[in-house]
């Protein structure tokens, strides 16, 4: 078995490049696909986002970059090396969050890794493996705020977070006295913060965690995440991240589960972690990788 070091320098050598636009539909393909059998055949095409830093996001270059682009790399790449297989070449598909299970199960993807939270809802259209992941709403706020949590946030306080949205969602049911902003992207959430349009950014904490080291990274703006908490020390929410793949017999969905526990078991994914979102950001503990029971409460 290969060290996870040196996993990660080997996916970085067989990354093909594809235009969010190219769609395998074109090709007259309309039914799921094996992704064992793609990778044993040399090309796989990968869902994520294209525009959260940090996460998911091409860059100007065309390059592929953020924390669910190198999970989706590890996974491929390990897979690949346990079956004595070549790594294929990786295709990459934009997946915007209204369209994944449409993807998935047109088979214009092989699996999708783009801040994807499990729900009972979306695990009815799609299988997933994982969680890799659990994260936590919270506030991406200008450092010298004053606010610390839930509790400073007040009637009143404009917060933004992007239309229909379940962080949007939740603000509304739980916090109604607040004006909230909601606007076409996170990006223009964030730009709103810097601009002092609104007070704070509120989504899943990886997203603001990309976006706190972005600015940092452009404009030397010092930029908070906090994770909000209930008075009795619980989180806000749990969003459980995973990796969604068609429904079938589970063969997929298993080879996943077990790249995925290996990459938590090496070190891996805190490299992975680190390097995306910053040294500060705080993973939490291994999540129990293929038990997707919590979907039931």
């Amino acid at each position: 078995m290969k060290t996870h070091n040196s996993l990660l320098r080997r996916v970085t050598a067989t990354v093909v490049i594809a235009a969010g636009a190219i769609s395998m539909a074109a090709c007259g393909n309309s039914e799921p696909r094996s992704l064992l059998n793609d990778i044993e055949n040399g090309s796989v095409t990968l869902g994520t986002k294209f525009d959260q830093p940090g996460l998911g996001e091409r860059t100007p270059e065309k390059e592929f970059v953020g924390m669910d682009v190198d999970v989706s790399r590890y996974v491929i790449t390990y897979i690949a090396d346990k079956h004595g297989w070549d790594v294929p070449d990786m295709e990459w598909r934009e997946t915007p969050s209204s369209q994944r299970e449409t993807l998935i199960n047109n088979g214009e993807v092989n699996m999708i890794t783009a801040s994807y939270s499990i729900n009972a809802g979306r695990l009815a259209a799609v299988d997933f493996a994982g969680p890799y992941m659990v994260t936590h709403q919270g506030l991406l706020i200008e450092a010298d705020t004053g606010i610390t949590g839930l509790a400073d946030v007040k009637d009143g306080m404009r917060l933004c977070s992007v239309s229909g949205s379940t962080p949007a969602q939740k603000v509304k049911e739980a916090l109604p006295g607040v004006q909230l902003q909601e606007f076409d992207t996170y990006a223009a959430c964030a730009e709103g913060v810097k601009q002092g349009v609104v007070d704070a950014l509120t989504t899943d904490a990886t997203i603001l965690a990309g976006f706190a080291e972005r600015y940092k990274e452009r404009y030397n703006d010092d930029f908070r995440v906090i994770q909000l908490q209930n008075p009795d020390g619980s989180f806000w929410t749990d969003e459980h991240y995973g990796i969604g793949l068609p429904k079938g017999d589970g063969t997929d969905r298993e080879a996943v589960n077990e790249a995925l526990e290996e990459m938590y078991d090496s070190g891996a994914f805190e490299e992975i972690v680190k390097d995306n979102l910053g040294e500060d950001f705080e993973i939490g503990p291994k999540p129990d990788i293929g038990d997707l029971s919590f979907t039931e409460d």
